[in-house]
């Protein structure tokens, strides 16, 4: 009966006309376009009104206006940067840049750190043992009951109660802890380190790539082959030959006593004071909220989930790795994203603890140059853009991690 052709009255009544858009004002289509034109209008006009205002006050009060202050000299001291900054040399453009990187080196370290720690807090809560489950509950509901701010204040009072480096401690061999931070053995960074860095990320992208076929053969033939090979060989082998055929280059910075008669630390790499309160108090904090997502995500996954793992013999670590945690990422995912994005839109207190970020840089900036728009307007636009950058990134991941119903 498949090959009898289908009654043509049949399909016209299938497939309902589409209706031609009416100059009327019932026709719902026609007025929802109206709305949005008058709405987007008004917002452009209100857009408008304030830049128009703002020009002509900043005009009639004599100030400078645009973003050729950036061209001009810095002479801003900053106290640490990932990259080389002479506030003699250097423009304020790029004393913003170094802003922003020191704004990054917080956020991305913090989000890695809060999410682990957030993990083993929230599962910590689940716990049978009774201790452990309290302490984490404490932690839990003690650390979001206290302000950010006084936090962070908190840990950097402590911190300048460390002794001077003339009397720093000496926990290892080159390396020291005093009042300016902790110093210690770093590589000198050299053009090789990049072709061994670029060699890692490609090997990332091939592991990857192993990592999708072998889960396509294992959809096609239900068992997933091995590619541990391919990571051994493309993170770490190859890595290490372009290290090896670039001269092996390792020379080594060592921290160690020097200065006006051996009374500084000098050399080395340094985790000061302010980076690491900022980046303590957002980690401890953030985790909070962290665990109550990860036991809210954890406490979705069916009970019988559990009982039919516990019916096959396994034991509770692979059940919690295997089974629960892919299904409750799902519903940690999304919450997960808003954390994220407060680390990095929190991170703005460091002003409050002299941490050279993008808004102390830059409001040393707008307080010399008088340009207080255009200081607003950069601080803006990059917190946006990292904000938008981050929840894009997680909705990818989200999207990657859904359920596909079949």
């Amino acid at each position: 009966m498949s090959g009898m052709p289908a009654d043509p009255r049949l399909q016209a009544a299938r497939a309902a006309p589409r209706k031609g858009l009416r100059l009327s004002w019932s026709d719902s289509r026609l007025r929802n376009i109206v709305w949005q034109v008058v709405i987007v209008g008004a917002v452009a006009a209100l857009f408008w009104y304030l830049a128009a205002n703002t020009m002509s006050n900043l005009q009639a009060r004599r100030i400078a206006t645009g973003f050729g202050f950036l061209d001009r000299t810095a002479g801003i001291p900053i106290g640490e940067s990932i990259v080389a900054y002479d506030p003699a040399v250097n423009t304020y453009g790029w004393a913003l840049m170094v802003g922003v990187l020191n704004t990054l080196k917080v956020a991305v370290v913090g989000v890695v750190l809060a999410t682990f720690l957030g993990t083993v807090i929230g599962i910590g809560r689940l716990s049978k043992n009774w201790l452990i489950s309290r302490i984490c509950a404490v932690y839990v509901e003690t650390l979001r009951d206290i302000p950010l701010l006084l936090q962070l204040l908190l840990w950097y009072t402590l911190l300048q109660s460390l002794p001077q480096t003339a009397q720093a401690l000496t926990l290892l061999d080159s390396v020291f802890l005093s009042i300016k931070g902790l110093r210690f053995p770093i590589m000198i960074w050299e053009p090789a380190h990049w072709w061994v860095l670029g060699a890692f990320l490609v090997g990332m992208i091939g592991v990857v790539a192993a990592n999708r076929s072998a889960s396509r053969k294992r959809d096609e033939t239900g068992i997933k082959p091995a590619i541990w090979p391919f990571v051994l060989g493309l993170l770490v082998v190859m890595p290490n030959v372009v290290w090896l055929a670039l001269g092996f280059p390792h020379e080594i910075d060592f921290a160690h006593r020097g200065g006006f008669r051996g009374r500084d630390i000098v050399g080395g790499g340094l985790v000061s004071p302010e980076y690491f309160a900022l980046l303590f108090g957002l980690v401890v904090y953030t985790a909070a909220y962290i665990a109550e997502i990860v036991r809210s995500g954890i406490q979705s996954v069916p009970v019988g989930q559990w009982e039919a793992a516990t019916a096959l013999g396994l034991q509770p670590g692979p059940v919690m790795r295997q089974i629960v945690l892919p299904q409750a990422l799902r519903v940690i995912i999304p919450p997960m994203t808003s954390q994220y994005l407060n680390i990095t839109k929190n991170s703005s207190l460091a002003v409050a603890i002299g941490f050279p970020d993008l808004v102390s840089v830059a409001q040393t900036t707008l307080n010399q140059t008088g340009q207080a728009v255009e200081g607003i307007a950069v601080i803006m636009g990059v917190f946006l853009t990292i904000s938008l950058s981050i929840s894009l990134f997680m909705n990818w991941y989200n999207a990657q991690i859904a359920l596909v119903e079949r």
